[in-house]
């Protein structure tokens, strides 16, 4: 997709957000006869300046991908037929309905994907497809990346959704954990750029010290890179807070009176001295130290912990400890620290949830087979597969997947593939027909992401910045077809026993955006509190994700407030300024978003630091054997990249990185094949030797796993690859969030 610059010059160009990650890079489409025939990075794009990265050069090619699906398909046996939009719902309502009837609502749940976070119609409406159906429990890919994250924010500040990020930008001083931006630029951390920031850092007179079991590409870039044994961050985290308690070293800075629970914290970490956790950690007792008084001793600092720390054996202890060392250190809500997004549309996620007034409660249900208890409204997504595979009553017979694809996502996804065949209905929200989505009896296609506008919604509250961008759709979808926020609520009216039609998917809409504003006109922080909502909602002749948008900018914190600030923003300014509007860095808000009980950060709660026992156990085990680490790559974005054929170039990307010296012990030999095997499964891959990897640990990319029969992605089939989750046993969580374990997994690897 590339022209002559005299052809570019003469391209209609369009302005357009990349909704593939965090990052959200400005970029510039050219557009002839309608396609994209090149795409540049915008350089006056007021957020991203210019930078750009190569999976954001294929948006032309993910909406002309000849196996995209563009129409409803409908599953007779092993062969799929297209349909009318009417058909298809009327096949969705015969199917999900005949479930409700014989079975109950018990019997129907869904799945939700990452994707959705991305796309401007599923990010603001999941939310009302979940509350509208009335299905619950769901399953999530949330459970297997970054539920620790959201245990912990719902207990130290009272909502589960407000993650504090590291202000990277002001930074002297950056501790990352778990983390590659190298390759996928920040995770739950807004902001493009990263690998320069670590420059910038530098520039500065700073450090960037990388923790992590392989040297990767951000640790090659940074001033320091820690090897650490897979799982064991938890322990090392608490040797940094040891030290911090042992030698004076603690200082809560601006937050010191907002902290509960400081002697608990000194209490938990006291046994865990660097000498005690060195041998299991793999890093020596006097590298503990130094980094400990680093931190401490920085202008500014900033730890970071993100998927790494999260899908582990303690991925709530390391979460949380994360914040704790920010916290002790005085780096917490301040300029070069961890800091809470400024959004100038606050998402629907920034909502207290009414079921925790009182305080977080976990394990008010649990699951019927395992026995495992709920975590935020959810269970482990290894569940999934052993609720519909085993009979008895609230077995799950239905199953709605929104651009998710757990089949390859999911830990022993063997065991979901297996049992989706068992399923009396199920519907799948998606544009592939991939690994998951071929078990589907009904499929409805979303929108490309250029046939859509974009306005991010949540990604915004992890952001370095206050900003805020708009773009139009690119081209316009098919008029016949529903949008896809029309689809959900569409779903949604089928479970409540009504039919999909136009006026009930527009009264379910009204209904909900309705909440919406009745919740924000009774928050005492909001521009609008204390108005009448129907006054508010009367404001609008029409519904969807614009109307929702709209609002969580006018009743935001720079918004109009519907005439109470006559030079307030609304979504019109941000159509009028197709570069973006920014306001500004991060600022201290700490006190504003604390809604725990005690409007206090209660910073050592029991249900976390009661876990440091079965920590302090894991201390005592061998370090004998391979673990098992997986990885990101720059151009892949989990599964969903790999039907990009421009991306799929090059070498075999899907490879066991194995240390020399392991390769050498096992007879390994780099570009053959090893049979790589766990107590769930095995596989075969080539290996790729490489001195990146400390000794002890091999590491394989998620994501891959194409090889399934009757899918339709081509370029994927070809780059088959092997999928890491074969590996992942499903009873492998971590104990108190419920979040998988996929790092650290023991296997066995021979030549194959």
């Amino acid at each position: 997709m590339t022209v002559d610059a005299g052809a570019a010059a003469s391209a209609d160009i369009r302005l357009r957000t990349c909704p593939l990650c965090e990052a959200m890079c400005g970029l510039q489409l050219h557009v002839e006869d309608g396609r994209v025939t090149l795409i540049r990075p915008n350089r006056d794009d007021v957020w991203s300046k210019g930078f750009i990265c190569p999976k954001g050069t294929t948006l032309g090619h993910i909406h002309e991908d000849p196996d995209r699906v563009r129409v409803p398909m409908v599953r007779d046996g092993e062969t799929w037929r297209e349909v009318s939009w009417d058909d298809a719902f009327a096949r969705c309502e015969e199917l999900l309905r005949g479930v409700i009837d014989r079975h109950g609502m018990e019997a129907v749940t869904a799945f939700v994907g990452n994707p959705t976070a991305h796309n401007y119609s599923l990010s603001r409406y999941v939310a009302a497809f979940i509350a509208m159906s009335g299905i619950s429990p769901i399953y999530s890919s949330g459970t297997v990346d970054q539920w620790p994250k959201n245990v912990v924010c719902q207990l130290l500040y009272g909502n589960m959704w407000q993650i504090p990020a590291p202000d990277v930008a002001r930074t002297h001083y950056w501790l990352v954990m778990g983390a590659n931006p190298h390759a996928s630029m920040g995770s739950l951390l807004a902001r493009p750029d990263v690998l320069g920031d670590i420059e910038r850092i530098r520039e500065r007179g700073g450090r960037t010290v990388v923790v992590d079991p392989r040297r990767t590409g951000t640790a090659e870039r940074a001033d320091e890179w820690v090897p650490i044994v897979p799982g064991t961050d938890a322990a090392f985290l608490l040797a940094i807070v040891h030290v911090l308690f042992a030698d004076g070293l603690v200082t809560l800075g601006d937050v010191a009176d907002l902290v509960d629970g400081v002697d608990d914290v000194d209490a938990v970490a006291r046994e865990f001295t660097p000498e005690v956790v060195s041998h299991a950690c793999g890093v020596p007792a006097e590298t503990i130290r130094r980094l400990a008084h680093e931190i401490a001793a920085a202008p500014s600092a900033a730890v970071y912990g993100r998927i790494g720390l999260c899908n582990q054996e303690f991925g709530t202890l390391a979460s949380w400890l994360v914040d704790v060392v920010n916290i002790l250190t005085g780096n917490f809500d301040r300029p070069g620290g961890l800091m809470f997004g400024n959004p100038i549309a606050w998402p629907i996620s920034s909502l207290p949830n009414p079921a925790f007034a009182e305080g977080a409660a976990f394990g008010r249900f649990h699951s019927r087979v395992r026995g495992a208890p709920e975590v935020l409204g959810q269970f482990p997504v290894s569940c999934l597969a052993e609720e519909i595979a085993t009979p008895g009553d609230g077995q799950l017979k239905a199953l709605v997947t929104i651009a998710g694809n757990p089949v390859i996502s999911a830990p022993e996804s063997q065991r979901l593939d297996d049992a989706l065949p068992m399923l009396e209905c199920m519907i799948s929200v998606d544009n592939w027909i991939n690994e998951t989505t071929r078990h589907a009896h009904v499929l409805l296609p979303g929108l490309s992401p250029l046939e859509q506008p974009h306005y991010d919604e949540m990604i915004w509250s992890w952001a370095s910045r206050s900003a805020g961008k708009w773009s139009p759709a690119v081209f316009p979808p098919d008029p016949a077809r529903p949008d896809e926020w029309e689809v959900l609520l569409g779903l949604a009216a089928i479970c409540l026993g009504q039919p999909p039609t136009t006026e009930v998917v527009r009264g379910l809409d009204d209904a909900f955006f309705s909440g919406l504003v009745a919740a924000k006109c009774a928050d005492d922080t909001s521009p609008v509190f204390g108005r009448d909502p129907q006054e508010i909602v009367a404001a609008y002749d029409a519904g969807g994700p614009d109307r929702m948008a709209d609002f969580a900018v006018r009743s935001g914190r720079w918004g109009d407030g519907y005439g109470a600030r006559p030079d307030g923003l609304t979504l019109q300014h941000f159509k009028d300024e197709p570069n973006g509007i920014d306001l500004g860095p991060m600022v201290p808000r700490v006190r504003e978003v604390l809604r725990t009980p005690s409007r206090r950060i209660e910073v050592a709660p029991r249900y976390i630091t009661d876990d440091a026992a079965r920590l302090r156990a894991r201390l005592e085990r061998p370090r004998d054997g391979l673990v098992l680490v997986s990885r990101r790559q720059v151009r892949s974005k989990n599964s969903w990249l790999h039907n990009v054929r421009v991306l799929m170039k090059g070498k075999d990307r899907c490879t066991l990185l194995v240390h020399p010296d392991d390769a050498s012990r096992l007879g390994l030999v780099d570009g053959a094949l090893a049979r790589v095997a766990s107590e769930a499964g095995s596989v075969e891959v080539p290996v790729e030797v490489s001195d990146e990897m400390m000794l002890g640990v091999v590491c394989l990319p998620h994501g891959w796993g194409h090889d399934r029969p009757g899918t339709r992605q081509s370029v994927a089939s070809e780059h088959a690859g092997v999928n890491n989750n074969h590996l992942a046993p499903g009873r492998l969580v971590d104990a108190i969030s419920g979040n998988a374990v996929v790092n650290g997994i023991p296997v066995e690897v021979v030549p194959a």
